[in-house]
């Protein structure tokens, strides 16, 4: 069975697909041209990294989401060891996509092809920052990483004190597995060097935000309309985690087989 695919957007829903574009590009996002694939209303904004896409309809949300060719094929496959997909729309006349969500209950999206043009602009950081994790809230990180293992085996980090912490690359994003008490839904994590302007900003606009959130150490948590948190911190949380060479296997750690 080969990996989840590439992956293409964070997926939020939205009651006011303005408001919350609106806030992303105050923030400093750029939006991105999307195609027709969707009948209900969609927008993407993107930093050169990191896409986000804005969907006001109903689903299971927030959805990491992947690029999949040959969806039905890898459904079957998946399928074959022990994937039970919630939604299966798999036809000639369709855009074909599967939903799943993983052991503690995030969903996850998988598309047949891209809906949105990718930018050839470079990487431009928002008010937020550099962007460096999608961050996934677990009960227990080793458990979570087995249903990850098999369509995302690559390690990137990892830290055991004081809450277990797994990073590895899912479709080419750097995708964290937390035990950390504080985390309140999947969020985005962004290494910020300008408080002031960060502070500045969010007082002249209005926007949610909460001083020292308690996550991993973050200074700042900004909230999107829709929900959505944006941890900001002053550097990678994991900047003092155990190397792990990019060419291991998840599978081969201990707990894990």
């Amino acid at each position: 069975m080969s990996g989840i695919g590439r992956f293409l957007e964070f997926s939020v829903r939205t009651p006011d697909i303005l408001e919350s574009l609106s806030f992303y590009k105050l923030l400093g996002f750029r939006e991105m041209e999307s195609g027709d694939m969707w009948s209900h209303k969609y927008a993407v904004v993107s930093d050169g990294v990191l896409s986000i896409g804005i969907h006001e309809r109903e689903f299971e949300a927030p959805a990491v989401t992947f690029v999949q060719p040959d969806l039905a094929r890898h459904a079957r496959s998946m399928t074959d060891h022990g994937f039970d997909f919630s939604v299966m729309r798999l036809d000639e006349d369709v855009f074909n996509e599967l939903h799943l969500s993983d052991r503690d209950g995030h969903a996850i999206m998988m598309l047949e092809a891209r809906t949105f043009h990718a930018d050839d602009e470079d990487d431009n950081d928002s008010i937020c920052g550099t962007w460096f994790e999608l961050t996934l809230p677990v009960r227990d990180a080793m458990r979570s990483a087995r249903f990850w293992a098999p369509i995302a085996p690559v390690v990137l980090d990892m830290r055991e004190d004081p809450t277990m912490h797994m990073r590895f690359d899912a479709g080419g994003i750097a995708l964290g597995l937390s035990e950390s008490i504080a985390l309140q839904g999947p969020s985005l994590c962004f290494k910020c060097s300008d408080r002031k302007a960060v502070k500045k900003f969010c007082e002249r606009y209005g926007v949610a935000t909460e001083k020292f959130p308690g996550f991993e150490g973050a200074f700042r948590a900004i909230r999107a309309p829709e929900g959505t948190r944006l941890y900001l911190f002053d550097e990678d949380f994991l900047g003092e985690g155990i190397e792990v060479d990019e060419s291991d296997d998840i599978t081969e750690f201990p707990g894990l087989k």
